[in-house]
């Protein structure tokens, strides 16, 4: 049963009444409820009734800019998390979630009430409310996407430039707090996460956001369980057509630095997958080589001579080659993302280091026949074309020179070619991922000479780095820029330093912050015509201006993209440093050991040889000391061994009983919370029954009143009822009788109709006999009247002479006869077989008769009160 004085409390404590609980005691009372609705038979009423409390609470109580109510109802919210329903928090989104994760001012603990309630609504899967959860999740990458503030979008950079600070705030506040409830589900749930990115990642201006959010995603330490999931999910195989087909170098650099973090992982978790895309993989190494670099088009200085347009267009052609893809892959290409700055094309450096590392023989053999090594590999183009006519196998090979210099020779080429890389175990195959990434890195010549330099400089135990500064400039600052004379002067120094600043993941502190951009920063170029500087964008402002907004963009999104990346590679190397270091301090002490050793033993032999005539007559002593000594070390050995198996099971069993403290402590406070319940019901129910005993003592005196008033006339109508069910009992043994009385009568009646039936059939016989009878008489008189005229012709013939016209009449009269008696015969069988019909008709109805006497059917009709009617009935019979 719902505690009523819950939403009363929360009321309370919302508009902060002087009886209103505190936020501890408010919170009790929601985990007693929790409590009581897990153990309830049916929470969802409980939680319905509460839902619609808390719902008229906010509509009516809540002030939206108050953020003491916000903290309070989202304190209410998250302690009800473990019972409400995923559509519940759904609910909550637009009314309470999404304001408070765009308020900055909001306390840390609320904004992370509000990410656990999306988070943990985002987990839920119950099978009545997946639809409504995906939905929210689609939902939730949508605002990421389109309604988050996007760096790479030209649109966004200028109206951020128009907002107040305050409105920046909120927007940023918004874009980190998605972004955190984003990658939280992906810790928790990756497949999911993944499925929604590659949902999104269809649309091309969506590639350039949701790799950034990837990025950030592989950078957290808890990705690596999951990278099993993304070798094998297909948003893998978006990403590398992503760098096959699209022609934005930002969203391709981007997406080289995700995938040169993944290929590590790969390594170690999905060996199988990674030899399966190997020719992909090589085949954007072949792209990334062969980038060409484009230049701007917004701005086109003004010159004498017309414009060849087709020119152009060739000439663009020409440069930026694209080859149609095939249409069954239905990928729409991205062309590109900043349009007003020069496009440089991405590193392929980093990319080739990481294969070269792993399959060093397969990407020599790539390099020197890229066509041919994906034909025997059976790699799918993903082209309308070919691969020799897809590839510029020249340019390929022209390109791989220099990589090629600027990377040492790999050991592992002088023991396997490409086919045995393929099927043998790999060399790296137990390795860790931070033991390939730092091993892989120490193949590039560069990384390699740093590491030999520091190996052979002597430790030094400080650094001088003052003489390297200024003496009127603290070491913690970084000298401003003077671009008076159209020329920057920047010492080395200050950009290490600024570098090490950007990267040491520490807070940088500002001097003198301008919430306007700096002036020198849109310098006018001095190349470029009064022409050139008038021309303007939609909204009027400068197209120069527009194009150094756009650079800076791409700038600041590689950058960061470079900063994750290092930061990604640096917490790699510390931890092969660790392990490095825990293995030199290890060969260390082994080393030390040894010397010991040795040093012990030649002291040992000096000692023996100098001494061998004076310790002869000891060493018998000494061997005994030896056995006695080991005994006793033996000894001491197995007493150690059996205090600290006595330690440990001490240990445990503390450990144990602690545990079932806590446990009754636990079970306990939940008795103690149930049985506060159970008190407070038990104290409700007495109370209720109290008064519903004194309704019911009211109501039982007063209906023993009216039954003393009434009880003559109950008395009577007991009487009533006897003789009423008397006359009913009566009345059905009549209606008895009538039913078979008419039963009797319809069939009296059938066999009445089938008496008068064959009468008339008899009687039709009779008559038909009767004429037959008369023709046979009337042919019987003619038979005589012929056989009087035949004997009378032949008599006067003298018998002799016969008339043979009478001959065929005599014959022709012989046979009518017979016909006439054969006739004659069938009707008198007819007729007798009629006239026994007849008679056992006529017996049937005698029979009925007779047992049908002195009976008297009657017609039932509906019934009436036997009351009313007794007195006919009684007459009738």
């Amino acid at each position: 049963m719902q505690n009523p004085n819950l939403p009363r409390q929360v009321r309370s404590a919302l508009e902060a009444g002087p009886d209103a609980l505190s936020l501890q005691e408010l919170l009790v009372l929601l985990d007693d409820f929790v409590l009581e609705s897990t153990s309830s038979p049916e929470p969802e009423v409980l939680l319905f009734h509460l839902e619609e409390d808390l719902q008229q609470i906010h509509h009516e109580v809540v002030d939206h800019s108050s953020l003491y109510q916000t903290e309070v109802f989202l304190a209410v919210l998250y302690h009800l998390e473990p019972i409400l329903p995923a559509t519940s928090v759904i609910s909550w989104f637009d009314i309470l979630l999404r304001p408070a994760l765009r308020e900055p001012k909001l306390l840390t603990s609320s904004v992370k009430h509000a990410k656990e309630l999306i988070v943990g609504a985002l987990q839920k899967t119950d099978e009545a409310y997946i639809e409504k959860v995906q939905e929210f999740r689609r939902r939730l990458m949508d605002l990421y996407l389109l309604d988050a503030f996007n760096e790479g979008s030209g649109d966004d950079v200028l109206e951020w430039a128009r907002l107040d600070e305050e409105q920046r705030d909120k927007r940023s506040h918004w874009k980190r707090n998605l972004e955190d409830i984003l990658l939280k589900f992906g810790t928790k749930r990756p497949e999911d996460l993944m499925t929604e990115v590659y949902i999104h990642f269809e649309t091309p201006e969506s590639r350039l956001q949701l790799l950034m959010l990837l990025n950030l995603y592989t950078t957290d330490s808890s990705f690596s369980d999951s990278s099993k999931i993304m070798a094998a999910h297909p948003l893998t195989t978006s990403l590398l057509r992503c760098l096959l087909l699209d022609t934005s170098s930002t969203v391709c650099t981007a997406g080289l630095t995700l995938l040169v973090k993944l290929l590590p992982l790969y390594a170690i978790h999905a060996r199988a997958i990674l030899k399966s895309i190997l020719g992909k993989l090589l085949v954007v190494l072949a792209r990334l080589m062969c980038w060409k670099e484009r230049p701007p088009s917004s701005i086109r200085e003004p010159t004498d001579e017309p414009l060849d347009t087709a020119f152009e267009q060739e000439l663009d052609r020409e440069r930026n080659r694209l080859i149609p893809i095939r249409p069954d892959l239905k990928w729409e290409r991205l062309q590109v993302t900043f349009n007003a700055t020069t496009s440089l094309p991405p590193s392929s450096r980093p990319f080739f280091t990481m294969l070269y590392y792993l399959y060093p023989s397969n990407v020599l053999q790539f390099l020197s026949s890229p066509a041919q090594y994906l034909i025997d590999n059976s790699t799918p183009s993903p082209y309308t074309v070919a691969w020799p006519e897809a590839l510029a196998e020249d340019e390929i090979r022209r390109r791989s020179e220099r990589l090629l210099r600027e990377h040492v020779c790999h050991p592992l080429l002088v023991w396997r070619d490409a086919a045995a890389e393929l099927s043998e175990t790999e060399f790296w195959s137990k390795y860790t991922a931070f033991r390939i990434t730092s091993e892989a890195g120490m193949l590039d010549v560069r990384n390699t000479a740093l590491g030999l330099q520091f190996h052979d400089q002597p430790p030094q135990e400080e650094t001088d780095v003052d003489e390297h500064l200024d003496d009127g400039l603290p070491a913690h600052l970084i000298r401003p820029i003077d671009l008076s004379n159209e020329r920057a002067t920047i010492s080395l120094q200050d950009m290490v330093n600024m570098t090490i600043a950007l990267k040491s993941n520490l807070d940088v502190e500002i001097g003198r912050p301008e919430s306007q951009w700096p002036h020198n920063m849109f310098a006018v170029p001095s190349q470029l015509s009064s022409e050139a500087l008038q021309q303007t964008d939609v909204d009027g402002i400068p197209l120069y201006v527009v194009q150094t907004i756009s650079s800076l963009q791409r700038e600041l999104l590689l950058l960061r993209n470079e900063l994750n990346f290092e930061l990604c590679v640096s917490r790699e190397n510390v931890k092969h440093i660790g392990r490095l270091y825990q293995d030199r301090i290890l060969s260390k002490s082994a080393e030390v050991e040894r010397q010991g050793l040795v040093h012990t033993l030649s002291r040992s032999r000096f000692l023996l040889l100098t001494s061998v005539s004076v310790q002869y007559n000891k060493l018998r002593n000494y061997r005994a000391q030896v056995v006695t000594l080991e005994a006793e070390l033996r000894e001491h050995k197995q007493q150690a061994s059996s205090a600290k198996n006595k330690y440990a099971d001490w240990n445990n069993e503390l450990q144990k009983k602690l545990k079932e403290l806590r446990d009754e402590k636990k079970t306990w406070i939940t008795e103690a919370a149930s049985l506060r319940t159970a008190e407070k019901e038990a104290r409700a129910l007495f109370a209720a029954q109290g008064k519903l005993l004194a309704e019911a003592t009211n109501e039982v005196f007063a209906l023993q009143t009216q039954k003393k008033e009434t009880q003559h006339k109950v008395d009577r109508l007991h009487d009533y009822e006897r003789q009423i069910e008397q006359h009913i009992s009566m009345q059905r043994l009549w209606d008895d009788d009538f039913a078979k009385f008419n039963e009797r009568k319809e069939q009296m009646d059938l066999m009445r109709n089938q008496h008068h039936q064959m009468k008339m059939q008899l009687e039709s016989h009779q008559q038909l006999q009767v004429e037959m009878e008369n023709a046979a008489r009337a042919n019987r008189r003619r038979v005589q009247a012929l056989e009087a005229q035949l004997a009378q012709a032949q008599s006067a013939h003298g018998g002799h002479r016969k008339n043979p016209l009478a001959q065929i009449e005599i014959t022709t009269f012989s046979a009518e006869k017979n016909a006439l008696l054969e006739a004659n015969r069938q009707l008198k069988e007819d007729n007798n077989d009629l006239k026994d019909e007849v008679e056992e008709l006529r017996a049937m109805v005698e029979y009925l008769k007779a047992q049908h006497s002195g009976h008297r059917g009657l017609v039932s009709e509906p019934r009436a009160s036997p009351v009313q009617f007794a007195s006919p009935l009684h007459s009738e019979l």
